[in-house]
Order: C-alpha cells, then structure tokens, then sequence
C-alpha cells in the first residue's frame, strides 16, 4: 500500500532564482534601517500591546490637536517620523510572518512526508536484512543506530509521533 503523499512541490531554477533574488533586495532595503536585539534587549524594551497602541495613537492625536501642550523635552518631528515608520514596518511585517507562516506549514508537510518514507525504507531495510538480502545489513545497521535511545534527546523523542 502506497504511502499518502500529503504534498507535492518542486521549485524551477528560475523560481528559486527570483525568490533568492527579492530576498536579498528586501535585505537590502532593510539594511541600516532594522536592528537586532538580544533576548535581553527583547524582555527590557517588550512588546506594544493593543492597549498600549491605543494610548499612542490617542496622544499623537492629541499631539496634533494641542501642539502647545507637548513637553519641550519631547520632539515631536522625532515622534512623528517614528510613528510613520513604525507603521510602514507594522503592515511589511504582517505580510512577511504571513509568508513565514505559509513556508513553516509546507515544510511541515515537507518533512513529515520525508520522515514517514525513511521510517518505510528502514522498516524494509530491517526486514532485508532479516532474510540476509546482500548489502542490507549495512545499510539497516548504519540506519539503526540512529534510532537507538542513547542516539536521541528528549526534544526528539517528543518531536517523533511514529516509531519504527
């Protein structure tokens, strides 16, 4: 019985090509604009909630409206050129964990077809060298090995939902 293929896909050249291409043009846009963060830097600065979205929307608002009202310690151009970026990112941003998501969920699939077709091959490798099929042995007990306790951590052996 022939194993369910849950998806199928090949990419040309000239696809992967393009691809690798719009990648390094949106690096390229990006670069000297982004920064990285160490997980550190990630937990002191956080994250904007809804909530507090809502709070600088409603100041720059309000901003707008009383421009006497503003600190002079506070620099307006400054906030405003970081309002209007911090916008632009926000919509890129949606459109890129889309995509992310999209490849994470192919290759998912991707992955799980390759595993459960390795897992036939060794099962059939097993049997091979069982009935002492010439070469089989070999290949079965490179094979074996790697599904041995010792060969695996525990974050494989959750991340495993077949056994051989």
């Amino acid at each position: 019985m022939a194993l369910e293929n849950l998806i199928s896909i090949e990419f040309t050249t000239e696809e992967l090509t393009a691809l690798d291409t719009h990648l390094d043009g949106i690096q390229q846009v990006l670069a000297g604009k982004t920064v990285n963060l160490t997980p550190d830097q990630r937990r002191q600065y956080g994250s904007i909630g809804n909530q507090n979205k809502l709070i600088v929307d409603k100041a720059k608002n309000y901003m707008e409206q009383h421009p006497n009202w503003i600190p002079n310690f506070l620099d307006k151009v400054e906030f405003d050129k970081d309002y209007t970026a911090r916008q632009q990112m926000e919509q890129r941003t949606q459109r890129l964990q889309n995509l992310t998501q999209q490849l994470l969920d192919t290759k998912t699939l991707l992955d799980h077809d390759n595993y459960t077709n390795s897992l036939s091959f060794y099962r059939m490798m097993r049997y091979l060298a069982g009935e002492n099929e010439a070469g089989s042995k070999t290949v079965y007990e490179d094979m074996k090995v790697l599904f041995s306790k010792s060969a695996r951590t525990a974050s494989d052996d959750e991340e495993q939902s077949t056994t051989p």
